[in-house]
């Protein structure tokens, strides 16, 4: 407008939108629409954003090989030079001292060369070799990718359980089943979208199912008990109908306290979790009862033997969750009918005893687990995960144990897109070295990502002034062991 006095001038400020709409033609909104574009899939991801409910369901960035993850997390670190990657040269000169410099990193310092007191065999038609340990699994080998070149950064539980977790080995970050809540939603609205069965607690605990600086809304929610695995479900004062109004009254003073205040996540997720645990009255009980199967099943998964029926239960949770839309499903090993630890597979001594134990404890619930997924055809797009934090040293640790490994060991996948039958890298010839195709924590993480839908450097989150994902500034997808590829 024109005005006598001053010449030119707007009626109000402008806006930064409009400044960039009016100048130069509007020029600069090609700019804006770039930004806009870039920020429309976190602005979708964020509990804060448009989205009322942080977990409703979201698509992947592009199709999916895999829904949903079990991931077996053998607690203290599995020796991989008595599983399944063999080693004939550490037979041959058990005994002797190990013929290279080991690494400077060396926590504690172990001996001569210590070879497996058990037999590899080949098996199925893909003719991997497997340890006499592992019985039942052996027979679903063609199913599994055999992973024998993983290689993580840290030597102490503490920092490679947060990174095998999480992807970073010292700070707080959001675990991989909080990432993939973040990113892809629930399924299931009526149950936690990532369960954690642990009976003992694993090593660093509730970190490695934390949601860190994501919505809390995204966190894992703990069942250890087997029995009673989701507590303070029945409200025995009020009726249904009652505990309904009593949460829209609530519900009703929380939103007007929320909108008071700045955003805080951690209030969204109360909220929403009093209504998760409502819903949940009449779904969980269902989920988590096991009595349900039929006597076949239970016996597939090892619940009529007291070696297998901690962990058996275990697993046929995991199945009845998975099945039931739960996105993530992370199963720790903690407990067998012997012992309780949150290190349970770490053998410094007694190798030739509790290895064993551990290993029946476990082989014919994930061999059922298996079997049962592939039955029901939910193995297809379900990605099983099988591994801990670590491996264990080809050199003896005393007599009878072996030391923590963080530089060549094995993990294992079967299902959601993966290719079975597959032994995919390499360590040299005594297990020490990852030396051919070597699969990095991040990697591992970028490729479950990729099969779940998800570009691992684009599921991002902005924290105190920068981005962060999961894989951090590494990772590659290892296409070499995908489907179809």
């Amino acid at each position: 407008m024109l005005d006598l006095n001053h010449g030119f001038r707007w009626r109000l400020p402008m806006s930064r939108r409009q400044m960039l709409r009016r100048f130069a033609s509007g020029f600069g909104m090609l700019g804006l629409a770039g930004l806009l574009a870039e920020d429309f899939v976190s602005n979708t991801f964020a509990a804060d954003g448009p989205a009322a409910n942080p977990l409703l369901v979201k698509p992947p960035q592009f199709p999916a090989r895999a829904k949903r993850i079990i991931f077996l997390f053998m607690s203290g670190g599995p020796s991989h030079v008595d599983t399944f990657d063999p080693k004939p040269r550490l037979a041959r000169d058990n005994g002797k001292p190990l013929p290279f410099e080991k690494p400077k990193l060396e926590r504690t310092k172990t001996g001569n060369l210590l070879q497996s007191p058990w037999s590899f065999r080949q098996h199925g038609q893909s003719g991997t070799a497997v340890s006499e340990l592992f019985p039942h699994l052996a027979k679903r080998v063609d199913d599994i990718c055999v992973i024998r070149s993983m290689v993580a950064d840290n030597i102490n539980h503490n920092g490679a359980c947060l990174q095998m977790n999480t992807g970073e080995q010292a700070f707080s970050r959001p675990s991989l089943g909080s990432w993939l809540l973040y990113g892809l939603g629930s399924v299931n609205q009526d149950l936690p979208g990532f369960v954690v069965i642990s009976p003992a607690q694993p090593a660093q605990g509730a970190p490695l199912w934390s949601s860190s600086f994501l919505p809390a809304s995204y966190q894992g929610t703990l069942v250890s008990d087997l029995t009673n695995p989701i507590a303070n479900l029945k409200n025995p004062r009020l009726s249904s109908k009652q505990q309904r109004q009593q949460l829209d009254v609530l519900k009703q003073l929380n939103v007007i306290h929320e909108q008071q205040r700045e955003e805080d996540s951690r209030l969204s997720a109360r909220i929403e979790s009093f209504e998760l645990a409502f819903r949940m009255q009449s779904r969980a009980p269902e989920a988590f009862d096991i009595t349900q199967e039929s006597p076949e099943t239970r016996k597939l998964y090892g619940l009529d033997e007291a070696m297998t029926e901690t962990f058996g239960k275990q697993c046929l949770m995991a199945r009845r969750l998975a099945e039931r839309g739960v996105r993530m499903v992370q199963v720790y090993h903690t407990q067998t009918v012997k012992r309780s630890s949150c290190q349970l597979w770490d053998q410094h001594g007694g190798l030739k005893v509790e290895l064993p134990n551990n290993c029946a404890a476990v082989d014919k619930p994930i061999a059922g687990l298996l079997q049962d997924l592939k039955a029901r055809g939910l193995l297809e797009d379900t990605l099983v995960v099988w591994g801990g934090e670590f491996g264990r040293t080809p050199t003896a640790e005393g007599t009878d144990g072996r030391e923590h490994h963080p530089f060549g060991f094995t993990m294992w996948l079967a299902g959601g897109g993966i290719q079975g039958g597959l032994a995919y890298g390499a360590t040299d010839e005594f297990g020490w070295h990852a030396v051919e195709n070597k699969v990095h924590v991040h990697d591992l993480h970028a490729t479950i990502l990729h099969l779940m839908g998800i570009h691992h450097e684009k599921l991002t989150y902005r924290y105190s002034g920068r981005d962060y994902r999961l894989t951090d500034v590494s990772g590659q997808v290892v296409t070499d062991i995908l489907q179809g590829i």
